[in-house]
């Protein structure tokens, strides 16, 4: 072992605790990146298998009725490889030990088992048998929720006749990764689920014997969507088309486009800051160190240690850190990347779902937190290399003093002389206490970053689910009915009032942009559904014209006053301009409302409605359930409650192992940063101090100059840090926003106050550590030498 090996080793040990700390940011930066990344990595590799081995269709296309003769002339079209048509229909379901109707989505599938678009992958059971009329299978999250199992029996209303269905088999499919209704944006898998079915028996159960409902197609390579997507729409026109979409717009594939992307830019944020502060903890250590070691640098240069020796050794310090801290970080990031892959799991229906921890992984892992520490120890060691023995053997040139403005305007006389001299101190090391404030601020961000993810889904349950969405329950028709069913939904049991909407499928269009989606037609004087601008304040339907949410305007590229082509894709099919009356704020979907008289005219119809908004009794809920199981015009039923639950689930569950490891790390840097701090002032002031003590200062008295400055540091670095944690939140949200749903930009006094009190604790830990070193310290020693 060299003789500068000896020292890096008891370099190492002399500095210890400081090294631990260090090293514990290291890990937390590693451990981030690896979770985040891996994760990332699982769901894309996954997707792409996914998607590819099952046949993942890129265009889909729904209609009322189109002959199968139709299908020849669709599969023609330019740029098409292959389509295929079926039977899709929602139906409602009685399922065993569930109250509420639930809402099945019925699939043909053909007879016998081929490969074909959106194939089946099956779980448990066989496939259909072409003699079994009542067979279906189940998908995997809705036989999960409601413990269906091979064999179970589901009642279902098909074209208004009751038939039990049989299970004979579970299954997922990759245009069902994650399973939702089209109206909603957060799965209820008790209440919603698909079932496969036969296409000979359900397209006679609903007259399409030689027709088909739903078509989906690939495409070939190098054609054009657009293009498919025109002809596709010009020819199922005349058939009640609803317009054609890509895969970008295919609910499930969007929700999970939308994590992913989550998950990258998590994964390039949360870690930046991780290992900065790493780097800038190592840059302020090294620095202490050099500056300690003027004379031993000047010895070893005068012994004949060339510079590149030199820097080495001192760069060595750095990559030990960064070696320990890795080796943390690896395992720690494959714990809580193995719980988060578990997590998608259950949300995320793939064949296969593993955290995948690839050695590319780990080595970029690796290149990334050994160039943080590089980075952050490169200033340090240059001043080590190019220091000339000579001036390395004289002591540092000592601070000029001069009279500082605190004295001159007189506000120094308040203070206790102890205060004076902390207050002094600061103000000759400006520098190095902006240094200590920066550092302290950002791990009070970490923690407003990780906390404020509560806050933000606290924000959208009470706003949207409180606010906005104040019905218990909505009925969907399966057909719009007329508008005097109203006063027949106002009689059903347990219903204490209702409020009907009408539903039209449209695409909006201006200039060059548009966007496929339901425009919703609400009373004006309706309570169970309210309309809210930016500030929360309720707003009225105009009588005229089209409110839209925000981002749908954003992505639609208008504002009040500007007039939109409104293309109906239904019924009569009418082409209208409209104008954009008002925007409205919300945090779910994207939405377009109209006045339902207003948009009876558009439509030219008579009044009719697509459903109602239920206020319900609970004692009566019961019964009101168990009628609209049996009532055939039902397509489906949503529960305020339920979808609570599930947003719940879904998003508070989603978060919950990445904002627990992110409040985690964030306590460990916080500790980090100021207990650092605390030791390297105490190891710049030794002699300082110890002479302090000789002088007659008591040790409380010696405690008090030090810690009073950490704890002065640390209360300047709060206000700091909470504006750098509100401008990352603002960065991650602005970054990682969707169209499903955006989380608002709310951070709750209480989320500020956990976070000084996080970091106010590490630092009054950090204290007692130190405090118990000021007790120890050896004042001959001390006077001494500055080692």
């Amino acid at each position: 072992m060299t003789s500068l090996n000896r020292k890096l080793l008891r370099d190492l040990r002399h500095l210890v605790s400081q090294v631990l700390a260090i090293m514990l940011v290291v890990a937390c930066g590693m451990a981030t990146y690896i979770t985040m990344r891996g994760a990332y990595d699982s769901l894309v590799v996954s997707q792409a298998e996914y998607y590819r081995e099952f046949r993942f269709a890129d265009v889909f296309a729904q209609v009322k009725r189109a002959p199968e003769s139709l299908a020849q002339r669709l599969a023609a079209i330019p740029g098409v490889a292959q389509m295929e048509t079926r039977v899709v229909y929602e139906v409602a379901l009685d399922v065993p030990n569930l109250d509420e109707p639930a809402t099945g989505r019925l699939v043909s599938i053909p007879e016998t088992h081929r490969p074909r678009l959106n194939d089946l992958f099956l779980r448990a059971g066989r496939y259909i048998d072409p003699r079994g009329r009542d067979e279906v299978i189940v998908s995997e999250a809705f036989a999960e929720a409601n413990r269906l199992q091979v064999g179970d029996r589901l009642g279902a209303i098909l074209n208004g006749r009751r038939q039990l269905l049989r299970i004979v088999g579970v299954a997922i499919s990759p245009e069902y990764v994650y399973e939702i209704r089209g109206a909603e944006v957060f799965p209820d898998n008790r209440r919603f689920g698909v079932l496969w079915m036969s296409r000979e028996v359900l397209a006679a159960a609903f007259d399409l014997k030689d027709g088909f409902n739903d078509l989906s197609l690939t495409l070939a390579p190098g054609a054009l969507e657009a293009e498919v997507l025109s002809r596709l729409d010009a020819l199922l026109a005349d058939y009640g088309g609803l317009g054609a979409y890509g895969r970008d717009e295919h609910l499930s594939h969007r929700f999970l486009a939308d994590e992913i992307k989550q998950d990258q830019v998590t994964g390039i944020f949360i870690p930046s800051i991780f290992l900065g502060i790493a780097a800038f903890l190592i840059h302020i250590v090294l620095s202490r160190i050099i500056a300690l070691q003027r004379p031993q640098i000047a010895i070893l240069k005068a012994f004949g240690y060339g510079r590149w020796a030199i820097g080495w050794h001192y760069l060595q310090f750095a990559l030990v850190i960064v070696a320990g801290g890795s080796l943390l970080g690896v395992a720690l990031g494959i714990w809580f990347g193995t719980g988060l892959a578990d997590l998608y799991a259950r949300f995320f229906h793939f064949p296969r779902l593993r955290f995948g921890l690839t050695p590319a992984l780990i080595g970029w892992s690796l290149v990334i937190s050994g160039g943080s520490a590089g980075l952050g120890a490169l200033t340090a060691v240059r001043k080590a290399t190019v220091l000339p023995p000579a001036e390395a053997m004289r002591p540092e040139l000592p601070v000029r003093f001069h009279t500082g403005r605190l004295e001159r305007w007189g506000l120094l006389r308040f203070f206790h002389p102890s205060s004076r001299m902390i207050l002094r101190h600061l103000v000759r090391k400006k520098m190095k206490a902006f240094l200590s404030i920066f550092g302290i601020a950002w791990a009070v961000a970490i923690l407003v970053v990780g906390f404020y993810s509560f806050d933000a889904v606290d924000y959208i349950m009470r706003v949207q689910f409180e606010e906005i969405q104040r019905e218990d329950a909505a009925v969907l028709f399966h057909n719009p009915r007329p508008g005097r069913i109203g006063h027949e939904v106002d009689r059903l049991p347990g219903v204490l009032f209702s409020e009907t909407f009408r539903m039209v499928p449209a695409r909006l269009r201006y200039e060059h942009r548009s966007k496929r989606l339901g425009i919703s037609g609400l009373s004006p004087d309706g309570r169970l559904r309210s309309l809210m601008d930016s500030r929360l304040q309720p707003v009225s339907l105009p009588p005229e014209g089209l409110v839209l949410t925000t981002t749908l305007a954003g992505i639609l590229g208008v504002r009040p006053g500007d007039i939109l082509q409104v293309e109906v894709l239904e019924g009569r099919r009418p082409v209208r301009p409209v104008v954009v009356s008002q925007l409205v704020d919300e945090l779910i979907g994207l939405a377009a409302y109209m006045d339902i008289r207003a948009l009876h005219r558009l439509l030219e119809e008579d009044p009719a409605v697509s459903g109602a908004y239920l206020a319900v009794d609970p004692l009566g809920a019961s019964r009101l359930y168990a009628e609209l199981k049996q009532t055939p015009a039902v397509g489906g039923v949503a529960i305020r409650e339920s979808m609570l639950e599930s947003f719940k689930k879904t998003i508070a569950e989603n978060m919950a192992i990445s904002t627990t490891m992110l409040v985690a790390f964030a306590c460990i840097i916080a500790f980090g940063l100021v207990y650092n701090g605390a030791r390297i002032a105490l190891s710049e002031r030794g002699n300082e101090l110890a002479s302090l003590r000789v002088l007659g200062f008591t040790q409380g008295e010696v405690t008090f100059l030090l810690l009073g400055e950490q704890a002065l540091l640390t209360l300047l670095a709060v206000p700091l840090g909470w504006l750098l944690g509100w401008g990352v939140a603002a960065l991650i949200i602005r970054a990682a926003e969707s169209e499903l749903y955006r989380m608002p930009l709310v951070i709750s006094g209480q989320t500020y106050a956990l976070a000084f009190l996080i970091v106010g604790a590490s630092a009054f830990i950090s204290g007692l550590f130190v405090r118990r070193r000021i007790r120890h310290l050896d004042l001959v020693a001390v006077l001494k030498t500055r080692e």
